[in-house]
């Protein structure tokens, strides 16, 4: 039998990918932490001379893992206040977090990956992030090849109808660079150049006062609450230019404390999404991520 200590190697060495699965599967990544560790006391009873290919039994696990969890995370968030984001991570070491392609790793789009069921959405992280063939799909999700590829061609089609055309990393930094001077100015002329038209502003705070706690769509509605929060939110606060997600993103702190996270969903058309994280617990955790152990 292997030794534990060789056991630990393995594990420590496949951890980002286990981490990578799980988080793109529950959108947390404190319940991705919770799921990576039932692996690890997984693997370490495990037979595990009977195991032929240890990445394989282990991403099976993992998956398995996150599909349960995410049935459950799910009621949980009915009793949450107000909208429910996805809880950012930092990705400045870690570009595409343990994948081969930094896929369905953005907020909006961990978002948007909540309209999928638990099966389908593994089906296609496995896919499209990992690069997993549909033969090894089928293999962790218990079904048949065909089922596979079934499940990942028909959330393709369910993504694609709400996805927008990226822009590149530098006109990503511009236009939040540019949104953060027209909030804190007022300047609503500038506000409406940059704002799509479908644009909609959502507010993660659980209840944290100052947060809104309903989605507010449309150019005059979104410059509306811009407008109506700036007196009481911008003074005395100082701005650093953070990655989260694979994109960059203004952490906001007041008084040596951390605010709001502030990410963008934007396009060649303008920003779609103003996603403001401002539950405590969601920031903390974001400060950790960035200060890996």
């Amino acid at each position: 039998m292997d030794s534990l200590e060789h056991a630990a190697s393995v594990f420590t060495e496949l951890r980002p990918r286990l981490f990578g699965i799980a988080y793109r599967m529950l959108g947390s990544a404190a319940e991705a932490e919770d799921v990576v560790q039932e692996v690890w006391l997984r693997w370490q009873g495990t037979d595990r001379d009977a195991v032929q290919s240890p990445p394989a039994f282990l991403a099976t696990v993992a998956t398995r893992l996150s599909i349960n969890v995410a049935g459950s995370a799910r009621a949980r968030r009915e009793s949450y206040i107000g909208p429910w984001l996805p809880e950012p991570v930092d990705t400045s070491a870690d570009p595409t977090l343990g994948a081969e392609r930094g896929e369905a790793l953005e907020i909006a789009f961990l978002l948007l990956l909540e309209r999928l069921s638990p099966t389908e959405r593994a089906a296609y992280v496995l896919r499209e992030a990992f690069v997993y063939p549909y033969e090894q799909i089928a293999e962790i999700l218990q079904v048949g090849a065909a089922n596979a590829r079934q499940l990942v061609s028909r959330a393709r089609k369910r993504l694609s109808t709400e996805r927008h055309e990226p822009v590149d990393r530098t006109a990503h930094r511009r236009l939040l660079e540019t949104f953060l001077n027209a909030a804190q100015s007022g300047d609503v002329h500038a506000l409406e150049d940059l704002l799509a038209q479908d644009v909609v502003s959502v507010t993660d705070g659980n209840g944290v006062v100052g947060a809104a706690r309903i989605v507010l769509e449309g150019v005059p509605r979104v410059i509306k609450f811009v407008a109506a929060f700036a007196p009481r939110f911008w003074p005395g606060v100082t701005i650093t230019y953070v990655e989260a997600n694979g994109r960059p993103a203004a952490l906001v702190r007041k008084r040596r404390a951390d605010v709001a996270l502030l990410l963008l969903d934007a396009s060649p058309e303008g920003i779609h999404r103003l996603l403001w994280v401002m539950s405590p617990d969601k920031l903390a955790g974001y400060e950790r991520s960035r200060r890996p152990a």
